[in-house]
């Protein structure tokens, strides 16, 4: 098990590194210092290698943000922390910009990106919170998780977190927390001063509603 996880990590590396297309099982196996044969007995092709992996970071991603997966059917939307909740996705992107960055581009450009756990849970979660009363009407829980999770996991790049020490990264992480909490409760925009755009945006929920 732990040459398995050490072969994944080594992958892992690879694809933020190089992206796809520097992913071998050879070179993976020379990074994580085994033999050929021994990389080939855990995976059998290189795409069977690159699915294991991006399994294996929304594993990881899921645990550090939602906790264990076997218990994630005791947990009700209502009761989430949610401000918890932004502070450990942030935390887990800032110490791990390159491997979330892949996981995103993999999953987005899949046929099917609800078959990842992760993604399922988190959009699947503001789902959920958008069809109780804590919600405000209207939110595309699709778009908003893309937004979300784009945002948070391109962060870390543009700030440049890899050359910042601890504390700067712990410091980024809350400023990304903060501003998504911030715009989650209030908005960037009065209302009463752009009527033309708050007019639109109650019909399109009026709508949607309606659909």
């Amino acid at each position: 098990m732990a040459t398995r996880e050490t072969i994944l990590d080594a992958a892992s590396n690879l694809l933020a590194k190089d992206g796809v297309e520097g992913v071998s099982l050879s070179a993976v196996a020379h990074l994580a210092a085994v033999n050929r044969g021994t990389a080939y007995q855990h995976f059998e092709t290189r795409e069977k290698l690159i699915e294991a992996t991006i399994q294996w970071v929304s594993d990881k991603l899921f645990r550090a943000v939602f906790g264990d997966p076997e218990t994630i059917g005791e947990r009700q939307v209502e009761r989430v922390d949610v401000a918890e909740l932004t502070d450990r996705l942030c935390d887990f992107a800032m110490e791990n910009p390159d491997i979330c960055r892949v996981w995103l581009q993999q999953v987005l450009a899949s046929p099917d990106p609800s078959q990842d756990p992760f993604w399922r849970e988190y959009c699947g979660s503001l789902q959920r919170f958008a069809a109780t009363d804590l919600a405000e009407p209207g939110i595309d829980s699709e778009v908003l998780s893309v937004v979300n999770l784009a945002g948070v996991f391109f962060w870390p790049i543009l700030a440049r977190a890899h050359a910042a020490g601890d504390a700067e990264r712990s410091e980024l992480a809350r400023r990304f927390s903060h501003e998504i909490l911030r715009l989650s409760m209030y908005g960037t925009m009065r209302a009463e001063a752009f009527p033309g755009v708050a007019e639109r945006l109650r019909k399109e929920a009026a709508e949607a509603k309606a659909r």
